[in-house]
C-alpha cells in the first residue's frame, strides 16, 4: 500500500504506474486527488508485488519520491496497526472497537488500553488485553504523560485512540503524536459546550444529534476531520434517549475513522483530511 502527497505537476501518475510495473507489481486500486485550492496531489495506491520485501520496496522508491518532492507511506496492507485506546468514564466507544477488534472487523492490534479510571479494567481484561491505570491530576499529569509516551515507544505504537477519553493531552505530546491520536465527540460544538450537552440540546429543541472524529492537535476539538454523521430526533425524544443514541452515533463514527486511518484512506490536507473511502 503506497500513499503520497506533493505539489501537482504532469507526470506523477506516470511515474507512480511506472515504478510499480517495474517490479513487477500489479495495481489492484488507485485513487488520486488534485486540490484545485492549493495545487497539492495526493494518491493512494494498492498495488501486488512479487518476490520482494517491503523494505526493498521503500528503498526502491526513495528515488521516485526525491525527483518529486513527495511525502509517502508504503506499507504491507495486511499488517495490522499497533493501536492505544484511553478512555475515561464512558464505555461505548471504547466496548465497540474491543469488540470489531475481536471479530477481526479492524485492521488493529491493540496493544493496550490506558485510563485515568479503573471502571473499565474488567472489560479490558475479558479481551486478554493489558489495562494500564494512570491517575491524572494537575499535579501528577505531566507525569502520567510521560508514561503515556513511554508506552507508545516502547509498544511500537502507531496510532491512538481517545475512546471518550476526557482529559485534555497537552500541547507538546499532541505534537508527538501528530497525525496518530483520533478524538471523538459530540456534534454539538461549539453550541452547547460544558457539562450535559443532550440536556442542553434537549432544551433548545435540537432535530440532529451527530457526532465528528478528528486528527487531535493543540486546537481544543478543532483538529482535521476524518468523519461525521448524523441521526434525526424530535420533540418526543427525551434526554436520556439523547444520550444513548448520541451513542451510538458516537461509536460507529469512531470506528469509521480508525477504519480509514488503518487502511491508510487518510492524507492531510493542512487543516482538511482527505479521505479515500
Amino acid at each position: 500500500m503506497l500513499t503520497l502527497a506533493c505539489d501537482n505537476h504532469v507526470g506523477l501518475v506516470h511515474a507512480v504506474a511506472g515504478w510499480v510495473v517495474a517490479h513487477c507489481g500489479d495495481i489492484t486500486d488507485s485513487q488520486q486527488f488534485d486540490n484545485p485550492v492549493n495545487g497539492r496531489f495526493f494518491m493512494r495506491v494498492e498495488f501486488k508485488a512479487f518476490d520482494v520485501t517491503v523494505d526493498a520496496l521503500r528503498s526502491s522508491f526513495l528515488s521516485v519520491a526525491q525527483a518529486h518532492g513527495m511525502s509517502w507511506q508504503l506499507v504491507a496492507a495486511a499488517a495490522p496497526y499497533r493501536t492505544l485506546l484511553m478512555v475515561s468514564r464512558f464505555g461505548h466507544c471504547l466496548n465497540d472497537l474491543l469488540f470489531r477488534h475481536s471479530t477481526g472487523a479492524l485492521n488493529v492490534d491493540i496493544a493496550g488500553v490506558v485510563s485515568n479510571h479503573r471502571d473499565f479494567e474488567r472489560l479490558t481484561s475479558t479481551y486478554d488485553i493489558p489495562f494500564h491505570h494512570l491517575p491524572v491530576t494537575p499535579d501528577t499529569k505531566a507525569a502520567a504523560e510521560e508514561q503515556l509516551l513511554d508506552l507508545v515507544g516502547s509498544e511500537r505504537i502507531d496510532l491512538v485512540v481517545l475512546a471518550r477519553y476526557m482529559q485534555v493531552i497537552s500541547d507538546e505530546t499532541c505534537a508527538k503524536l501528530d497525525g496518530r491520536i483520533i478524538n471523538i465527540h459530540h456534534s454539538f460544538l461549539p453550541s452547547f459546550k460544558g457539562a450535559k450537552p443532550y440536556h442542553q440540546a434537549h432544551d433548545r429543541g435540537v432535530k440532529l444529534i451527530g457526532a465528528t472524529a478528528h486528527y487531535v492537535t493543540a486546537d481544543l476539538d478543532e483538529g482535521p476531520i476524518i468523519e461525521q454523521d448524523v441521526i434525526r430526533i424530535d420533540h418526543r425524544t427525551t434526554p436520556e434517549e439523547m444520550v444513548q443514541a448520541g451513542r451510538d452515533v458516537e461509536a460507529r463514527v469512531l470506528a469509521q475513522a480508525v477504519r480509514w486511518h488503518t487502511e491508510s484512506r487518510l492524507l492531510l490536507d493542512r487543516s482538511r483530511v482527505v479521505v479515500f473511502d
